[in-house]
């Protein structure tokens, strides 16, 4: 019984990292060049994997700048795999994104 128990805790455990875009990282505040890992529309969040493999996980705000080729973009825009350029503000253990740009 306690050995179901455990497997299941770990199951469990494991779906809660993974839903959760697993382990991201926090920078200081500026500009980075990278990838976008995963995008959640729901939450118009999006998870980039910057050049040098860190990890960030960025939820949109009101005031969050989102363009491509010199223009204001939707968020439903972004897909997986774009190249990005974000300028991030570090507030505490959060990154608030100022601009995202769609360099592709």
């Amino acid at each position: 019984m306690k050995k179901k128990l455990f497997y299941s805790a770990i199951i469990i455990l494991t779906f809660m990292v993974s839903a959760c875009g697993g382990k991201t990282d926090v920078v200081d505040s500026g500009t980075y060049e990278g990838t976008i890992k995963e995008v959640e529309a729901e939450k118009t969040e999006i998870y980039v994997e910057t050049s040098d493999g860190k990890t960030l996980e960025l939820y949109f705000t009101d005031e969050t700048k989102l363009t491509q080729d010199g223009e204001e973009a939707q968020f439903s825009s972004l897909t997986e795999g774009q190249k990005v350029e974000v300028t991030v503000e570090k507030v505490g253990k959060r990154l608030d994104p100022k601009s995202v740009k769609i360099l592709e």
